[in-house]
Order: structure tokens, then C-alpha cells, then sequence
């Protein structure tokens, strides 16, 4: 019996994920922190500019890995379990991965909070670092500052991962069979990560600033009524213009492509050296 033969465990996608997630979270993180600057209220320069750019990486390496576990450990499981039948695969990838990401989120978004404003310095000389900023969180809103964008995160992660995980598959799929080899090496997967990544990050960025802003947002509201979502995204459009919601478009695009080949290409390579080791 082949690599190719078998589907990874649960535990195999669990170690794969977190290998994947931490990889790509460090590597780009400068990238991330002037996407962030430029997608908030205050403005890229004053947000921090091009200074200090590791600010928030704290939170990254704590959140990380256990994120993008969760994320792949739930999306394999959900996609050998699919009861959809073969030909309704894209369906089963865009469920799979978005109970996936659902479950991420629980794990991600804390960590979300905490970089995003520490990336920039929302808190100014009281929240310098991660552990700082996550005191500040728990001092000014309590346990459930932690969550603030959840809704928004969830908003941008369902259907960005919904076009990108199905898009993902299609292209290895197609990959596969022009070069007649089962599976693809971590190279080829990821050449098709990145294409996938690229293609949901820009189609998703309007998601994205939604996020930020929702995240960077520092009213109570449980003392002040707050805009909903579509609400904050009208205000955004008209008071700032069509430009502010594809705010970070670029860097956004080229750090989840170049990212997308790096977290998809790290979890194959992942995977195929664990499922080898099991079978030797």
C-alpha cells in the first residue's frame, strides 16, 4: 500500500496543521502587520508605519499552531465522512471547510485580537507587547474582549475558505491527472495553494478590513450601541469611499498567496512524511 492510498488521521492532520500554521504565521507576519496598518481607522503611518513590525508576534506563536490543527484535524475528518457523493466534492470541501475554520476561530480569534492591536498600538505605551495588550483586553472588556470579531472573522473565514479549499482540491485534482502521479509532491501542492490563496484574498478583502475594524474597535457594547456588520461596511463605503474596503488588498493577496504555498506545501509535506512513517 502507497502514501496515496490511504487518507491522514486525525492525529496525522492535528501535527500537520500545526507544523503548517506555525510556519506560515512567522514567516509573513511583517507582511500581516502593514496589511493590519493599512486597514485601520487611524491610518497606516500612524498606526505604526513600517516600524516596529513583530509587534503582536507573541500572540502568533501561541495561537498558531493549535488554530491551523484544529482547522485541518476538523476539515479531513468532515471530508472522509462526507455523505455527499464523489461528484458533489466541491460541496463537500466548502462544508468541510468551513466547519473547519468555524472550529479554528474558537482558538484564532483571541489571538487575532491581541495582534491586531498590538500591530498598532491601540493601547499605546500599555500595550507594547502581546501579554500587555491581552491585559489591557481583559482589563477594559473582561473574558469576552477576547471574542470581539467573531462574528466578522467567521463572516470572512467561511467565504474565503469556502472558495479557496474547493478551488485547492480542483487544481491538484487536475494537476494529478495531467502528470498521471498520485499524490502530488509538497512543491506542486503548493504552487496550487498559493493560486487558490491568491484568488479568495482578493475576492475576500472586503471581509478582511471588516474585521480589522471591528477588532480595533474599542467602544462597549454593552454601554453604546454599536453598527452590525452590514452596517459598518455602508459606513466604511460611504464615508471613505469604495478604495477603503480593498484597503491592504495588495499585500493582503501577495502574503496569502505566498502564504497559501507555504501553509498548504508545509501540510503536505507534513502529512506525506508522517502517513510514510506509519507505513514503514
Amino acid at each position: 500500500m502507497t502514501v496515496g492510498d490511504v487518507k491522514p488521521t486525525f492525529l496525522q492532520s492535528l501535527m500537520a496543521g500545526g507544523a503548517a500554521g506555525t510556519a506560515v504565521d512567522l514567516l509573513f507576519f511583517p507582511i500581516d502587520t502593514v496589511k493590519t496598518r493599512l486597514q485601520s481607522a487611524q491610518g497606516f503611518a500612524r498606526a505604526g508605519g513600517f516600524s516596529g513590525i513583530y509587534k503582536g508576534v507573541g500572540s502568533v506563536v501561541v495561537g498558531s499552531a493549535p488554530g491551523a490543527a484544529a482547522f485541518f484535524s476538523t476539515y479531513e475528518t468532515m471530508k472522509q465522512n462526507s455523505p455527499l457523493p464523489p461528484h458533489l466534492a466541491p460541496l463537500t470541501h466548502m462544508f468541510s471547510a468551513s466547519i473547519g475554520e468555524i472550529a479554528a476561530c474558537l482558538i484564532r480569534v483571541p489571538t487575532e485580537v491581541i495582534k491586531t492591536r498590538t500591530q498598532t498600538m491601540t493601547y499605546g505605551a500599555l500595550g507594547k507587547s502581546s501579554f500587555a495588550a491581552a491585559g489591557q483586553v481583559l482589563a477594559n472588556d473582561g473574558w469576552r474582549g477576547f471574542y470581539r470579531g467573531f462574528g466578522s472573522t467567521i463572516m470572512r473565514e467561511i467565504p474565503f475558505t469556502s472558495l479557496q479549499f474547493p478551488l485547492y482540491e480542483m487544481l491538484k485534482a487536475q494537476l494529478s491527472v495531467k502528470l498521471q502521479r498520485k499524490p502530488l509532491y509538497a512543491h506542486e501542492a503548493a504552487v496550487c495553494g498559493s493560486v487558490a490563496g491568491a484568488v479568495a484574498a482578493a475576492l475576500t478583502t472586503p471581509l478582511d478590513v471588516l474585521k480589522t475594524r471591528v477588532m480595533l474597535d474599542l467602544r462597549d457594547p454593552t454601554k453604546e450601541k454599536v453598527p452590525s456588520l452590514p452596517r459598518r461596511l455602508q459606513q466604511i463605503y460611504h464615508t471613505e469611499g469604495p478604495r477603503a474596503l480593498f484597503a491592504g488588498v495588495v499585500p493582503r493577496t501577495l502574503w496569502i498567496s505566498a502564504g497559501g504555498a507555504v501553509f498548504l506545501g508545509v501540510y503536505e509535506w507534513a502529512v506525506h512524511g508522517l502517513m510514510t512513517y506509519e507505513l514503514v
